[in-house]
């Protein structure tokens, strides 16, 4: 069995489980397929610390330099640190922001998508759903490894943020998707109802008819006063 080189969230609870009930970390290594040295480290920060979590997770390769030389007694580089953690995979990377969820949230969704399960082709032929993402130009330094971006603990909560960036933005139906839309633009109300609204959701709304729905978020720009008029 192929040896997993990242355990997630839910991965880490089943092995700690089992090393709880009596297993030993050779018969967890085998059963789940994962190295038992990583099963080790795994279990040594839960007895020391109660977590599972990888820790230090936003050191800069300085601060590891900083934190390694009056512990180990030799001094050490930040381009040692930086190597070092190349070797393993871990690089600077910008964590990904999503916007918080409420309970309020997740029921309203969670009712929305029963709501529509049962949904035919033809219904949903005549949803268009809208969303735009905003790239910062400005960047963090933060370390993951390859292919965690998504990870749990690689992630942000982020309402919104400022500095300079791009704006991009699309719409997809069933079986389709417009052109993707990139401007140097902050989005604002009138952005929203001027470009998006008026020049192309109205289009499919006017071939569409009455079916026509619209689904985008909840986003400020999106609730203005100006677009509830518009729409």
């Amino acid at each position: 069995m192929a040896q997993r080189k990242y355990l997630d969230d839910f991965l880490r609870g089943r092995i700690i489980g089992r090393l709880e009930c009596g297993r030993t970390q050779l018969e967890v290594s085998e059963e789940l397929g994962i190295a038992q040295s990583v099963i080790f480290r795994l279990w040594q920060r839960f007895q020391d610390d109660a977590v599972t979590a990888k820790r230090n997770r936003l050191n800069a390769a300085s601060d590891l330099s900083r934190q390694l030389s009056p512990t180990t007694g030799a001094t050490v580089s930040r381009q040692t640190a930086y190597r070092r953690l190349g070797h393993i995979g871990l690089y600077a990377r910008k964590p990904v922001r999503f916007v918080p969820l409420t309970v309020t949230h997740c029921h309203m969704r969670l009712t929305w998508n029963r709501e529509h399960a049962l949904w035919t082709p033809q219904k949903w032929s005549c949803v268009i759903f809208f969303d735009e993402s905003r790239f910062s130009l400005q960047s963090e330094s933060h370390r993951r490894a390859p292919g965690t971006r998504y990870h749990r603990e690689n992630t942000i909560e982020r309402h919104r943020y400022g500095g300079a960036g791009w704006l991009a933005w699309g719409e997809i139906i069933l079986g389709f998707r417009t052109d993707l839309y990139v401007q140097s633009v902050t989005m604002t109300g009138h952005i929203y109802r001027d470009v998006i609204l008026e020049q192309h959701v109205r289009l499919f709304r006017d071939v569409m008819g009455a079916e026509f729905l619209f689904m985008d978020d909840n986003a400020r720009p999106h609730r203005a006063n100006i677009v509830d008029e518009c729409l």
